[in-house]
């Protein structure tokens, strides 16, 4: 958390780990966004709890409320290279198992998926759809393999 009684007279506070957040941010590779909150909604998070990329929260550390700054990331640097094996077909009958079994899938339609703990989620994006229903998601980061540019702006720090 940032301590602001030990910030300097006038000086604003700066971002620390653990600190909580409320941010614009932007996340882009070579096929736009995936994430744009300017114009938007701000978003509000913790450091260290896993809601950005460790590499994105290094980036941020230091910076100061009310600044804004952009950072370019190499391809891989952000959310890894491509896993080959993070592209699996699904079988119609889990997929009923678990959600509607009316549900049509689309290419490029992202589906949500419980862990299998039940305590959290992961997501999928349709690559292709059967003729039996089966569906082929890749699992990967919408920006595995690419190089990411990441924009934020530090709205305010507690």
């Amino acid at each position: 958390m940032t301590d602001t009684a030990s910030q300097p007279q006038g000086q604003p506070a700066r971002v620390q780990a653990g600190a909580f957040l409320t941010l614009h941010y932007r996340l882009g590779g070579a096929t736009g966004d995936v994430v744009n909150t300017f114009g938007g909604k701000p978003s509000t998070l913790t450091l260290g709890m896993g809601e950005l990329a460790p590499v994105l929260e290094e980036k941020i550390i230091g910076l100061a409320e009310g600044e804004r700054a952009s950072f370019a990331l190499p391809a891989g640097a952000a959310f890894s290279e491509r896993n080959p094996e993070l592209v699996q077909w699904v079988a119609r009958k889990l997929l009923d198992e678990q959600g509607d079994p009316d549900e049509q899938y689309a290419v490029g339609e992202v589906v949500e998926f419980p862990t299998p703990d039940g305590e959290g989620s992961y997501a999928g994006a349709v690559v292709q759809v059967r003729d039996d229903g089966a569906v082929l998601f890749d699992f990967n980061h919408p920006l595995a393999g690419q190089p990411v540019t990441f924009e934020v702006e530090i709205i305010g720090i507690i």
